[in-house]
This record gives structure tokens, sequence and C-alpha cells, in this order.
């Protein structure tokens, strides 16, 4: 490392309910909005779903070994709702609640750490067939789940996280239509950014009343850069920084709601379910930050893609990402850049003074991984990627950001959402067929970071 870690950096990995569990129909868990949109035609790549996955539900144990193998401190997972709460209502589903009980206990037997994610996108398919996440009731659902699964589990899981990327939930799931449950929509899709963060709050009460609990919020941010020196550019950019990072950033972090958001999206909506008396709800201190991040953002303007302002959904912002074509892109398409991440972490120092300390807890890439013919899985883009990206966190914590730990995503391959299972992002290969787990080379080189950064702090 080209700058040191500070002592009693967290070193950590992390997956998803959905993306890893299958038992789709097992142990009375109901359908959420990503099993009914896997099975919708044309929604995933390939018509793939997360019915099996990765068959954590029933594998839970071989992949608390790998977690053990690996070295980390803390393993960083989410709990499916439906699984808990069937249809989002009444008391906790019982067999659900024992899978879970299962793994904190088998992760705190090897002396990892849990850190919890309470909703990681898989909304109860019932609540969504009420609105979904449009509504303020989604909310009050969630802070109800919330009190079902901490009285479960709290008193030995002492970390919560509420929500994971709430921007890819609204954004994607109700603007753009590419994630569950696949609308595209202008105040739909505000409204589901507001209720989400609104469920974080009303989460964060409920949490509160465990003095020991320890309660963050994961947001998904990027830094943002105009395309040139333009007016235009320079508006776009600004747009583009308040529909990824502000929307959410400062109603959370500093208990507002955007001015720029409440300019751009007056064409669009009449902020019908925005009441100002819930920011100091939204806004409650907390202990920690989670940061997701895998890129930068550059843009360009454009012209908006409906003239008409009445019929514009909520990302249509008249911008355009523009990738360097001479620049390394990952195999999903985005663009390597580590150095955006230590900007991500300095603009976050630099504009919130009551900022808490920060975790990243999501960063990878997604490398075209093969099994060669002695067995092995050799991946040394992702060790470069994840080298330099924890080089760049290093680097925002000499220039005085607090930043904590770092959650490697993710610990297995998966089922990448609307990418099905093309795309690969695991520390370890799955081979879905026979679900066999093949550490790769990033495995080893995470294991032996870990390892080393742990000697170098007892000396």
């Amino acid at each position: 490392m080209t700058h040191p870690l500070p002592a009693g950096f967290v070193f950590g990995a992390a997956t998803a309910s959905y993306q890893i569990e299958g038992a789709v129909a097992e142990g009375g868990r109901t359908p959420s909005i990503w099993d009914t949109f896997s099975h919708t035609p044309g929604r995933t790549f390939n018509g793939d779903t997360g019915d099996v996955a990765c068959d954590h539900y029933h594998r839970w144990a071989e992949d608390v070994e790998l977690l053990d193998q690996l070295g980390v401190d803390a393993y960083r997972f989410s709990l499916a709702w439906p699984r808990i709460q069937p249809d989002g209502t009444g008391v906790g589903n019982t067999a659900g609640l024992d899978f879970y009980d299962r793994l904190v206990d088998g992760l705190l037997d090897r002396g990892i750490t849990p850190v919890v994610t309470l909703y990681h996108w898989d909304l109860p398919q019932a609540l969504e067939d009420a609105g979904g996440w449009r509504m303020r009731s989604t909310a009050e659902r969630f802070a109800q789940y919330t009190q079902i699964a901490h009285d479960r589990l709290g008193d030995r899981v002492k970390d919560w996280i509420t929500l994971n990327e709430p921007w890819c939930s609204s954004m994607l799931g109700y603007g753009t239509g590419r994630h569950a449950p696949g609308a595209r929509e202008g105040d739909g899709a505000l409204a589901a950014a507001y209720h989400l963060a609104l469920g974080h709050g009303l989460a964060t009460q409920v949490l509160r009343s465990d003095v020991t609990a320890r309660v963050g919020v994961t947001l998904n941010l990027q830094p943002v850069q105009p395309a040139s020196d333009s007016a235009q550019d320079q508006a776009a950019a600004e747009r583009a920084l308040m529909n990824s990072n502000l929307l959410f950033t400062d109603p959370i972090l500093a208990g507002r709601y955007p001015a720029l958001a409440r300019e751009t999206y007056a064409p669009i909506t009449d902020f019908g379910w925005l009441r100002d008396e819930d920011l100091p709800v939204i806004s409650a201190p907390l202990d920690f930050l989670g940061v997701n991040n895998y890129f930068p953002s550059r843009v360009e303007a454009v012209g908006y893609d409906e003239p008409d302002p009445a019929r514009r959904t909520a990302t249509d912002l008249g911008i355009h990402d523009v990738i360097d074509p001479r620049g390394e892109t990952t195999q999903i398409g985005w663009p390597v850049e580590a150095d955006g991440l230590r900007r991500l972490l300095v603009w976050l120092r630099d504009n919130y003074p009551t900022l808490p300390p920060i975790y990243i807890t999501e960063n990878g890439r997604a490398c075209d991984d093969v099994i060669a013919p002695d067995g092995s899985v050799d991946d040394p883009d992702r060790v470069r990627y994840l080298h330099e990206h924890l080089d760049a966190v290093a680097a925002a914590v000499a220039e005085g950001v607090d930043v904590r730990g770092y959650f490697c995503w993710s610990l297995l391959d998966n089922f990448e959402w609307a990418e099905g299972y093309r795309m690969r992002f695991g520390l370890v290969y799955v081979d879905y067929p026979t679900q066999r787990r093949i550490p790769k080379t990033s495995f080893r080189w995470y294991r032996d970071l870990i390892a080393a950064q742990r000697t170098s702090a007892v000396a």
C-alpha cells in the first residue's frame, strides 16, 4: 500500500439475499419484486432468475467456512424481507428467522462480525401490489419489519444497515425500469426515493431503542465531473450530482431536500409526498455511513429524451454519461479510475460537516473469469482493481477522511440482477450447475493482504 491504513481498520466481504440464497419458495418465503421481475420475459439476461442462485440457503455453512479462510473481520449480508415477514405484514416467520439465527451464530463462532443490511431490494411483492415505495405506508411497514428482525437478532447483531443503494431501488426500479419492479415514472420514482429515505429514518428510530446498536445506511455515490467547461455541461453535471448523490445525502446527512431537486423536478411532480417535518426523522444521527462505489461519472448535456415534461421520468435529466473509449472498462462496461473513490470521500468530508465515520460497503469489479485446465481461476485484473481502490481509500484517510473499513463486493459470484449470471464479481468462482466454489487468485490476494495488515498493526 502506498499509504498506511489506520489501526483497527475492518476488512470484510459482502453479499445480498436474493443474489445468493435461492430457496425462493422454502421456509415460508413469499415472492419479492425480484422474483416477479426476473420471471417476466425480457427483463433479465437469458431469462436468469434467483430461484437457485448460489444455493446459500442450504450451503451457508460452507460459505461461512470460506469467510473464515479469507480471514475477514466482518461479513455484510442482507435479510430477505419476504423470508422474515411474508407479504410484508404480520408477525415474523419463524422458519425464516431461524435461518438467519443459524447464519449469525455460525459467523460469531468463527469470530466474524455480522453486519446486517435490512433492505437490499427484495420488497415483498404484496407491498408492491399496494403501491410499493411510492407509498408512505411502505416506509411504515419497513419499520415494523425492522422491529421483527431486531427482536430476534439484536442480542447478537450490533451493526445494522437500514438500506442498500436506495438510488437504485428508486431510480432504476421506478425511473428507468431497468430493475424491479420495472416502472418508468417521474413522480412515482421521486416519491419512492423520498419514502425510502423516510423508511431509513423510521427504521433508525426502531433500532435506537437498543443503546448497543450501531446504525448506518449504505448509499451508492459517485464523484461527478462535466465533460467540458461549457456552461451546458457544467449544469448537466450539477443535475447529475443532485440525482446520484444529493437526493439522499442531503436529506440523510443534512436534513434538507435539495433545492436543485425542487427546481429540476417541478415540471413532473407537485412534491405532494414531501413533508418537511419528516426531515428530522430522516436525518437522525448515524453511527456510520456506508459508501458503495465502483466508478466515477463524467457527463455532458444532451436534449431531453421526452420533450413533454409531464411524460418525463425522474432519470430524464438531459444528461449523457461519457466514457473515454481509450480508457479501461470492466466486463460490465464501467470505467476504471481508482482516484474517483478518493475524490468522492473527500467530497463527502468537505460538504457534510457532521459526517459520521465511513465504511466502504461495496467495491469490486466484474471480470470474464474462466476455470483453467488445472482447475484454478486467475483474475489479475480484479487483484489490480482492488489494490488500487484500497490504496485510494488509504490516500483519503491520509487527507483526513475518517474511513474505518472496506467490504469487497462480492464474496461469491452471484445473480447480478438484470445482468443475470454473466457478470462475475466474486472472490470465489461459483460453478452454477454443480454449485462448486473455487477461490480465485483475488481471494488469496485479499487473504494475504488482511494477514499482512494485521501483522503490521501488531508490529
